[in-house]
């Protein structure tokens, strides 16, 4: 009796007693996102975490329990998912960006920072679309940076608009269409271009001098930082990374920023949003709605980039290559590795990833220009 007395309880322990119907469909979820990854190598940095993080909460959900009032313990990830909450790892991710990032394009040809502008308007589309669809001005701010391709920079404004509830499915967007972007982007830029235009060559940028990279972030972070204050955690941490990078003085921090931290925060970031789709917060109609604003900011933010590039192109009398405008989006360097692909498709011998790399950085600073103009108008600080 005793016997069959513990091996009832045994049984009713597992998890198939205890889930959610619902549960089965979001692991069913993280297993093809794990395939997207690991078989067609899909960002597999972010998505594998990601995907990890989703399999673990849906199968054993107390993983992401909070503290309790009555000193229980939280859940493991629950102690990461804070993390991101107090906006700690996206912060640090600017940082290792920073240093792993070459600012040069940027410096060598500064209306890269118009570029990286234009890329910004899926953002301001994504905002009124929300608005639209009946989200609250805060949800929808936090939403619409999607638009940026940037997860860092959405969980960082949702954390800070107080919009934890939907920093789940914003983050996933986010990182989902980061990973998407050799996708998604391609089809955009052929449509607003013609042949003649994608085969533009770009003339070689100039020599930029050690000192222009290392005054750089300097004039950058005090800039935005006088002028958006709210913008000082990224901005002011992508600036120290790159820092790092150019003075040549502090190696082993550059070291430790561009590849043991940095990892280590992707794997905390990437697990603790993935914990954030239970079933429970995930498989609702405002989830919805954030993938298909997602998606259309991200469209809009591409479109205008490449418009504005045809712009620049036609003002320079064809010296710009309208491709390199989608490379505006923040989603650092996959967007700038896109539009060279792309340009290599029409000529193999066309090279414009450099010239594609100003706007991508410039991007990366426009969306965290965009977050501090958000927490700026809500008096969030």
């Amino acid at each position: 009796m005793y016997i069959v007395e513990t091996l009832s309880n045994l049984i009713h322990q597992t998890a198939f007693f205890n889930l959610d119907p619902r549960c089965y469909a979001m692991i069913l979820v993280a297993l093809v996102f794990l395939y997207l990854a690991i078989a067609k190598g899909f960002e597999p940095l972010l998505l594998v975490p990601i995907a990890f993080g989703m399999l673990l909460v849906n199968i054993y959900p107390d993983i992401m329990a909070p503290y309790g009032e009555d000193g229980a313990g939280g859940g493991l990830l629950y102690y990461f998912y804070k993390l991101d909450e107090w906006a700690i790892l996206p912060s640090l991710i600017f940082m290792g960006v920073g240093a792993m990032t070459d600012f040069g394009p940027l410096i060598a040809n500064p209306k890269s920072f118009l570029l990286g502008a234009a890329a910004q308007f899926g953002i301001f589309a994504a905002y009124f679309g929300a608005i639209f669809l009946g989200f609250n001005d805060k949800a929808a701010a936090a939403i619409s940076i999607i638009g940026g391709a940037d997860g860092p920079t959405s969980i960082f404004l949702a954390g800070k608009l107080g919009q934890t509830t939907l920093m789940g499915p914003i983050a996933v967007a986010a990182y989902s269409y980061m990973a998407l972007v050799p996708i998604i982007q391609p089809p955009i830029m052929k449509l607003f271009t013609t042949e003649k235009e994608r085969k533009i060559k770009m003339g070689q940028l100039r020599p930029v001098s050690k000192l222009e990279k290392i005054l750089f972030p300097i004039v950058v972070t005090i800039v935005v930082s006088l002028i958006l204050p709210t913008t000082a955690p990224l901005v002011g941490m992508l600036m120290l990374g790159n820092l790092f990078r150019e003075s040549g003085v502090v190696r082993q921090l550059t070291d430790t920023a561009s590849n043991a931290l940095m990892y280590i925060v992707v794997i905390i970031l990437g697990t603790s949003v993935g914990a954030t789709t239970s079933a429970e917060a995930f498989l609702n109609w405002d989830t919805i709605k954030i993938v298909v604003l997602g998606l259309i900011a991200f469209a809009f933010g591409t479109a205008a980039g490449v418009l504005f590039g045809k712009l620049m192109c036609v003002l320079t009398k064809g010296k710009v290559n309208p491709l390199i405008g989608s490379a505006g989006v923040s989603a650092v360097p996959m967007a700038a590795r896109v539009s060279q692909k792309v340009g290599a498709e029409s000529d193999p011998t066309n090279f414009l990833l450099m010239h594609a790399m100003g706007p991508n950085v410039a991007g990366v600073i426009g969306t965290a220009v965009a977050a501090g103009t958000f927490m700026a108008v809500f008096g969030v600080f």
